[in-house]
C-alpha cells in the first residue's frame, strides 16, 4: 500500500516512442515477477502517461520497455468520443486465447504513429488472458471498441503496428484529415 502511494506520487510522464524507433519492431518479453516494484512503479507510470497523452491503450514497447505490459483505458474524450468508459487496466502477460471469425473495418490511430489514420480490419469480439497488477489470472470476453484497443495494443507486444495491418494505402488519411470528415464513430481508435 505504502509503495503504491509513494509510486503514485513520483510518477512522471514517459516519452513514448515513435515509428522508426527499432524498439517498436522487438517482440517483447514475458514479466516473471509482476509485484517487482520496478514494475508495480512502470505500471503507475505508463497510467499517467496515457491519461495525459489522451490515448486509451498504450504498450511498454511504446514507452521503451520490451515487456508484456499493456494499459486499456477506454473513456470518451476529444479524440475518442463514442469510446465506452472502462476503469483503466493493467495487462501483464496478455494472450488472445480466442476470437470469433467475424471482423470489422474500423478507423485506428496510434500515440507511436502521429497524425496518421488507417481503417483496419479486428476481430470483432476476443476473449483475453492476463495477470491484473495483483498478480490474478484474469479472462476477460472483449468486444467492440474496447476489443480493438486490446489487439491494437497486443500487435506492439509482437512488434506491429496498425500500419502493418492496413489493407491498402487508399485506407490511410492523415489526420486533420479524418477530423475534417467527421467520421469518428463508436469503432475508431
Amino acid at each position: 500500500m505504502i509503495n503504491s502511494v509513494m509510486n503514485k506520487l513520483f510518477t512522471k510522464k514517459l516519452t513514448i516512442y515513435q515509428l522508426g524507433n527499432p524498439q517498436l519492431r522487438e517482440k517483447a518479453e514475458p514479466i516473471t515477477n509482476v509485484q517487482d516494484p520496478k514494475i508495480q512503479k512502470l505500471i503507475d507510470e505508463m497510467l499517467f502517461t496515457l491519461r495525459e497523452s489522451r490515448g486509451v491503450g498504450l504498450a511498454a514497447p511504446q514507452i521503451g520497455r520490451s515487456l508484456q505490459l499493456i494499459i486499456i483505458a477506454s473513456h470518451p474524450n476529444n479524440r475518442y468520443p463514442h469510446a465506452p468508459l472502462m476503469e483503466p487496466t493493467a495487462m501483464i502477460n496478455p494472450r488472445i486465447v480466442s476470437h470469433t471469425e467475424e471482423t470489422e473495418k474500423g478507423w485506428e490511430g496510434c500515440l507511436s504513429v502521429p497524425m496518421i489514420r488507417g481503417l483496419v480490419p479486428r476481430y470483432r469480439q476476443i476473449t483475453v488472458e492476463y495477470c491484473d497488477r495483483q498478480g490474478n489470472q484474469q479472462v476477460k470476453e472483449l468486444d467492440g471498441f474496447v476489443a480493438r484497443i486490446f489487439q491494437h495494443e497486443y500487435d506492439h507486444l509482437e512488434g506491429k503496428v496498425f500500419l502493418d495491418r492496413v489493407e491498402s494505402n487508399l485506407d490511410l488519411v492523415s489526420e486533420s484529415e479524418y477530423y475534417r470528415n467527421n467520421q469518428t464513430n463508436p469503432k475508431d481508435i
